[in-house]
């Protein structure tokens, strides 16, 4: 058997032949006897330079080495520090889809973002390999992309007469099945012959008797159960997290937002104008904050075990509602922003969060929380805290009610502001204090202008 097999790989045809047949093995490392003697302990690919460039065999050798080569898959990028997998959410493409280069395929949902699977190579997508709700860590093969279309792909006369020769025998012609048969014998035999079968009567369940008192149910048919996603079950860790960690506490404040309109209509023109951005109402109480964090700065402190970590900079989070759901992205150095670049960088982090397109970077840290669940129409609410942070502010809704000013009764548009706290870092005389520096500056805006 070994002689035989030696006289066999003496042929370079049939060197290249084995090396064709064995194309799960990436590299044939066994020793191949070529003509004259001499021995050739090279990869297969590596063999064919022996043979003469004129030669068939060199042609035939050319499938092999692209098939390989053309090939590349796409796999999961990192994914950012403390996330270790994610979800494949959804597929962007479909097989046989021609891709750019870095042009997404597919979409991996985390803990805090989405992240795009992107190909490495411009060509044709092959096959996917993972499924959409499978769970990927970085590094896990997505899809498989050829560079080269299907059609390029050249197969030589000997690898059909090998495929052919290497197909079993054709399995022998399948007996009908009973059913068929007993179908024939019925058409041959008269009517009366063969007693027709009746199908048994379904029988009707009885209705189920239930007691007055008892409650009926709805069915079952009428729900729907649905895999929670990553970022929901994220927010729902971490809120009963904060909610088992800190001694939350909340006070509450109104503020009276007559003077912050009147400056926002007079200069929104200009505002626009010279800024590119329009002036809204958020850039009012971020400054507000950032000067009741100054003058509180326990407010912007941490726990840390049996420490304290005081924090010379402040770094605003502001909460975004999305569709995947709840985002908070952050204003860093909020304190050397004035309004206008306060706006634009809620703006910019509004429109990533929205479109799914905002990083880990741009959600990690923040030292204090704004959530504006005014825009929703919310008149009062106690907000959550965000850890590792120790405080919230809350703003809500405009509502125009009946205020005492100078002994008359006149209509102003109110907001109720509430500020959840972590008792045992923060005394309510602090909490109190920094509420009401946001009503004051929100007021009236002046005393920023004269540090007041």
């Amino acid at each position: 058997m070994a002689s035989a097999l030696t006289r066999l790989l003496r042929r370079p045809a049939a060197a290249i032949l084995i090396a064709r047949s064995c194309r799960h093995v990436k590299r044939f490392g066994h020793q191949i006897l070529l003509p004259g003697g001499s021995v050739c302990s090279e990869p297969a690919r590596e063999s064919v330079r022996f043979i003469p460039r004129a030669s068939l065999y060199q042609i035939w050798s050319r499938s092999f080495s692209s098939e390989n080569g053309d090939l590349v898959a796409a796999v999961v990028p990192y994914m950012g520090e403390s996330i270790t997998d994610g979800t494949l959410a959804t597929f962007l493409k479909k097989p046989g889809d021609r891709v750019n280069v870095d042009e997404p395929i597919a979409q991996v949902e985390t803990d805090k973002v989405t992240i795009d699977v992107n190909s490495p190579e411009a060509g044709i997508i092959q096959e996917f390999i993972a499924k959409e709700g499978d769970t990927v860590t970085p590094g896990t093969k997505v899809a498989v992309i050829s560079k080269s279309s299907s059609s390029d792909t050249h197969v030589a006369p000997s690898d059909d007469k090998v495929a052919k020769d290497a197909q079993p025998p054709s399995p022998p012609a399948e007996t009908p099945p009973p059913t068929a048969a007993v179908e024939k014998i019925d058409r041959q035999m008269p009517k009366g012959e063969i007693p027709a079968k009746e199908k048994p009567k379904a029988s009707s369940p009885l209705p189920a008797k239930t007691s007055p008192s008892e409650p009926q149910l709805p069915p079952k048919e009428r729900e729907r159960r649905v895999p929670m996603p990553r970022l929901r079950k994220r927010v729902a860790t971490r809120l009963k997290d904060s909610q088992n960690t800190f001694a939350m506490l909340t006070t509450f404040n109104e503020v009276d937002m007559t003077n912050l309109m009147k400056l926002r209509s007079e200069y929104k023109d200009a505002f626009a104008e010279k800024h590119g951005v329009k002036m809204g109402l958020m850039s009012g109480f971020v400054k507000a904050a950032v000067s009741g964090l100054q003058n509180q700065p326990i407010i912007n402190a941490v726990i840390d075990g049996d420490d304290i970590i005081y924090r010379d900079y402040i770094d605003i989070s502001i909460a975004v509602g999305t569709p995947k759901g709840l985002v908070v992205p952050v204003i860093r150095n909020a304190d050397g922003l004035n309004f206008a670049g306060i706006e634009k960088e809620i703006n910019m982090l509004a429109k990533k969060a929205n479109s799914g397109t905002i990083s880990i970077d741009e959600m990690a840290g923040g030292t204090f929380t704004i959530s504006n669940g005014g825009v929703y129409g919310s008149l009062l609410s106690t907000p959550i805290i965000n850890p590792p942070q120790s405080a919230i502010l809350g703003m809500h809704s405009i509502v125009s009610r009946p205020m005492v000013v100078d002994g008359n009764i006149v209509p102003r548009p109110m907001m109720y502001i509430a500020l959840t706290y972590d008792h045992r870092l923060i005394d309510g005389r602090e909490a109190v204090f920094f509420l009401r520096r946001i009503k004051d500056v929100v007021e009236d805006p002046r005393r920023l202008l004269l540090d007041l």
